[in-house]
């Protein structure tokens, strides 16, 4: 059992079949959740993927093109020119680390597996620069494998709404994973991200404009006043979001349509 609000204990059914409603509300809202990192197979996928960490996903699909075009193969990373490569991931800041793990990559690929990125969880956490979450990214995104990508939008959701208390990112992609059919996991990952770029912001949540009210035992934790919510909204959707909150669009201004998901 777990608290999902002050003095109310939840129990486990109770606790999936909230999530389960979650879910579907956010099937709604986001029927244009998707993976925000451009990309054409599971390579330049990987690569963008690495290149993301304390990136914007805008940033790095700017940098991506010409990146990708210059090094099409795991065997062009392996034997990339350091100083060249640095240049080209320059805007995404923390270039050598991040052009190390690239060219490490591209060895490890040619080394280990012919070039190609493997499909398996257990091969692609071995290979420089993957994490799980990365893993999971790419497996359900250029795989068709359902994976759960736990990343800081997810976990503050997740805690928000009161689904785990689980703070390892390991333990909370489990325990989430329980809640949910495995066929549901990827579109689930890119909904919930999706959400808390647009809506459920970090430090000022758009609780008035919020689809979620009634599922969520943080509501309150931004400002309810629709007005004050409905300026917190991001994303050329921003003002259909609103819509499906029952909140004016026209309280929603236009920069707030035009900014982009943090």
């Amino acid at each position: 059992m777990t608290t999902s609000s002050p003095g109310v204990v939840e129990t486990d059914l109770g606790r999936k079949r909230r999530a389960r409603r979650i879910g579907r509300a956010l099937t709604e809202a986001h029927p244009d959740a998707h993976c925000e990192l451009d990309h054409g197979n599971a390579l330049e996928l990987a690569v963008a993927t690495i290149l993301s960490a304390q990136c914007t996903d805008k940033k790095v699909n700017e940098v991506t093109p010409k990146l990708f075009a210059r090094y099409p193969g795991a065997a062009d990373y392996a034997g990339a020119d350091r100083a060249e490569l640095e240049e080209l991931i320059r805007p995404t800041g923390f270039y050598r680390n991040k052009t190390n793990s690239l060219i490490r990559l591209g060895q490890a690929l040619v080394e280990r597996y012919d070039g190609e990125v493997p499909g398996r969880l257990e091969d692609l956490v071995t290979l420089p620069g993957m994490g799980r979450k990365t893993a999971n990214v790419i497996l359900g995104n250029a795989f068709g494998v359902p994976g759960i990508t736990v990343d800081t939008h997810f976990q503050r959701l997740v805690h928000r709404w009161g689904l785990t208390e689980e703070t390892d990112p390991v333990k909370i992609e489990h325990a989430i994973g329980a809640l949910y059919d495995k066929r549901d996991w990827t579109m689930l990952s890119h909904r919930v991200i999706f959400h808390g770029r647009r809506v459920c912001h970090a430090r000022k949540p758009a609780c008035g404009a919020c689809t979620l009210t009634r599922l969520c035992p943080s509501y309150g934790a931004g400002p309810t006043e629709p007005a004050a919510a409905a300026k917190l909204l991001k994303g050329p959707r921003a003002r259909e979001l609103a819509v499906a909150a029952g909140v004016d669009p026209e309280l929603v201004p236009v920069q707030a349509v035009a900014a982009e998901a943090p």
